[in-house]
């Protein structure tokens, strides 16, 4: 209980987060991992038996999972302990050795991680490394056996560059541009209801949060109508416990030059001291405006409406692969577009964010958004080598692949291929 307050406290000192939205986005997250992987570890690890081919009868074929090694994680401040603990506990999780090293953005939460951490384990198993660019530099130039980082794809390209100097695979989880489209055969008060809730979750600094809605014109007034009043209805006032703060000045400075005053359809206020801004939602939007420019990454939604279904999917196609996307409709044949069309991490239909939550799908990106994936078995895998092990008997060995060749045994390997 003492170390969950000081995760409670370190986080709320860093940007606001109330208690709930800590454990429901961070906590409960760690603690589903550590359950599942407590239950699934035995199947996870045992070697699996596989089909054995014509050619390598009699005999018998396994694939081993084994521990990668060393492991480095880099985790990112806008989720600083769920973005930390998830791919750590995953590495452990697959018998490696892991270090950590949280974001120094979120400064108290990455000493509240290294004081619970580095107390209660063998340095040489599992630790916590604190520190800035500098000590991020030096722990790049070490030879890891994988190296997972979460956030900005700008970063990302470092990491990986680093990485390529020892041939280290890596998992980058990135982020993108994720489009949220609302047709007119959506179930327009959930849609609402649900956009709301996810795209101001965290305040917006929320790498699957939609980035911007494409909604379709006939029903744009309404829906827009819809998204106003249940901001109005959740309440995310400048001290509210289900709205948090922007992390820093900086962060805080370059969205509030995103906003086009010309263009505020709802919200806009803000406030520098408290690091406040508003839920604002930005109307007659289009691709060529500097909030299309650049992942937002903050309470500020920009609309786009469409006429035709599909040239609004073919908008979406010409930009780099998101790391998540979302359809609200009820039409059969728009879901099937979308999940064939459109290429992205992961999203969801009729909903938001909450494929994060179910830790039997694979959580990550695709282009430009990110490689490679994780939670649940996902993450065991992408700690774990896949040995394969072809076992032979010692008798009934069948000579045609051995010298001297011949036409006769040409034949039979054919048949037999």
């Amino acid at each position: 209980i003492s170390n969950e307050n000081m995760l409670y406290e370190a986080i709320y000192k860093d940007f606001g987060k109330s208690k709930f939205d800590t454990f429901t986005t961070e906590i409960s997250f760690i603690l589903n991992d550590i359950d599942y992987y407590l239950k699934h570890l035995k199947s996870l690890t045992k070697p699996k038996k596989v089909g054995t081919n014509l050619v390598n009868q009699l005999g018998k074929s396994k694939i081993h999972p084994e521990p990668l090694g060393n492991i480095l994680v880099i985790g990112a401040w806008n989720y600083p302990y769920q973005l930390s603990l998830s791919p750590m506990i995953a590495a452990i999780a697959a018998g490696n050795c892991c270090i950590l090293k949280p974001s120094e953005i979120a400064e108290n939460t990455m000493k509240a991680m290294s004081s619970i951490i580095n107390e209660n384990f063998p340095s040489e198993y599992l630790y916590v490394y604190k520190g800035g660019i500098d000590e991020t530099t030096a722990l790049l130039k070490l030879k890891f056996d994988k190296i997972f980082f979460t956030g900005s794809t700008k970063v990302g390209k470092i990491v990986y560059k680093a990485a390529a100097e020892h041939l280290t695979p890596v998992v980058l989880e990135l982020g993108g541009k994720s489009p949220a489209i609302v047709t007119k055969n959506a179930n327009l008060e959930i849609a609402a209801k649900r956009m709301v809730w996810g795209k101001f979750l965290n305040a917006g600094q929320t790498c699957v949060a939609p980035d911007y809605l494409l909604v379709e014109e006939s029903i744009q007034e309404q829906f827009l109508e819809m998204l106003r009043k249940y901001i109005k209805e959740f309440k995310y006032d400048p001290d509210s416990e289900q709205y948090t703060q922007i992390i820093n000045s900086r962060n805080f400075q370059r969205l509030v030059n995103l906003i086009d005053k010309e263009k505020i359809y709802f919200g806009g206020s803000f406030d520098e001291e408290k690091r406040y801004i508003e839920p604002t939602i930005l109307h007659n939007i289009d691709w060529n405006d500097e909030i299309m420019q650049e992942e937002i990454f903050g309470p500020i939604l920009p609309v786009i409406s469409f006429k035709n279904y599909n040239v609004a999917l073919n908008s979406v196609l010409e930009l780099e692969k998101p790391l998540a996307a979302y359809l609200f409709t009820n039409n059969a044949e728009e879901k099937l577009n979308f999940t064939q069309r459109l290429s992205f991490g992961g999203g969801c239909i009729n909903d938001v964010v909450m494929h994060l939550s179910n830790d039997n799908l694979p959580f990550g990106g695709v282009g430009s958004s990110g490689i490679g994936h994780y939670h649940g078995k996902f993450g065991f895998e992408a700690f774990s080598h896949q040995k394969a092990v072809l076992e032979k008997t010692t008798w009934g060995e069948p000579n045609i692949k051995y010298p001297p060749y011949s036409e006769k045994k040409l034949r039979w390997i054919k048949k037999l291929l």
